[in-house]
Formats: C-alpha cells, structure tokens, sequence
C-alpha cells in the first residue's frame, strides 16, 4: 500500500472537524510552498521575461493606471 493511499485512507476517517482541520492545514502548507518555490523562480531569473514582456507593453502604451 502507498503512503498516499494509507494518507487518503486516514481522510476519509476523519471527522466533520479534523477534515476543517486537515483542509486549513493542507491549505496553509500548500501556499508556503508554492510561495517558497515562487521566490526561488524569482531569485533565478525564470521570470524576468515577465518583467520584459510587461515593460514593452508599458513602452507601446498597452498598459493602464487602473
């Protein structure tokens, strides 16, 4: 058995509240990680074509102050 099916097996056993419980956590978690992973793209560079590509709208007048 794997450990994501022992993981989704204890879910599935949860009560009402440990599901609201688990759900806030996983929540939590998952946004620091996708936070964590997004500094290190930006720390990489692996978004400065968005940088780019948003400076050149600015440029050609694309772009709006609201």
């Amino acid at each position: 058995m794997s450990t994501v099916h022992q993981i989704e097996e204890a879910v599935r056993q949860f009560s009402p509240p440990e599901r609201a419980a688990f759900r806030a956590w996983f929540t939590a978690f998952d946004a620091e990680e996708w936070d964590r992973q997004f500094e290190a793209d930006v720390a990489a560079g692996r978004l400065d074509w968005l940088v780019e590509e948003a400076r050149q709208d600015l440029r050609a007048g694309r772009c709006t102050d609201r």
